[in-house]
């Protein structure tokens, strides 16, 4: 089970790297539906501003995702809400880094805030925002 809202400090960090890969933006062009031939069709892709294939977005926003859901807070978190600003494209064969802070929690009301990041190879923030989560609440002992 992931960290409880009172196991959680402000400043507590996790993240989560993986170079991405031609595999990775087809497979998630299939299970999203998108096929905008700017994640697609090399061919076309090369025509426009970036001269090459750029990864769908929200692969940033997955990619945070998975640090949330397992490492911090982890397993049990429940989403309320992800704000996502996109800064620079991910492009097959970048590495990313997503990172997530905690930043403020509210102990009474169950929800921890935190700030999430993604960053490229070179240390460029690719998207940058905030979640609110809702942590695993601390098992109870049934009584029989």
């Amino acid at each position: 089970m992931g960290k409880t809202v009172e196991e959680l400090n402000i400043g507590d960090k996790a993240s989560f790297t993986k170079t991405v890969t031609e595999y990775d933006v087809y497979s998630f062009a299939g299970v999203s539906l998108d096929f905008n031939p700017s994640h697609t069709d090399a061919q076309w892709a090369s025509s426009t501003f970036y001269g090459k294939i750029i990864a769908h977005a929200v692969l940033s926003m997955g990619f945070i995702s998975n640090v949330l859901g397992t490492q911090l807070p982890g397993a049990g978190v429940i989403y309320v809400r992800q704000k996502l600003e996109y800064k620079k494209p991910i492009f097959v064969d970048d590495t990313i880094t997503a990172t997530v802070e905690v930043i403020k929690k509210d102990e009474a009301k169950n929800r921890v805030w935190l700030h999430t990041w993604t960053a490229n190879q070179n240390g460029e923030v690719v998207a940058d925002g905030e979640a609110l989560m809702m942590p695993p609440r601390k098992a109870t002992a049934k009584v029989m």
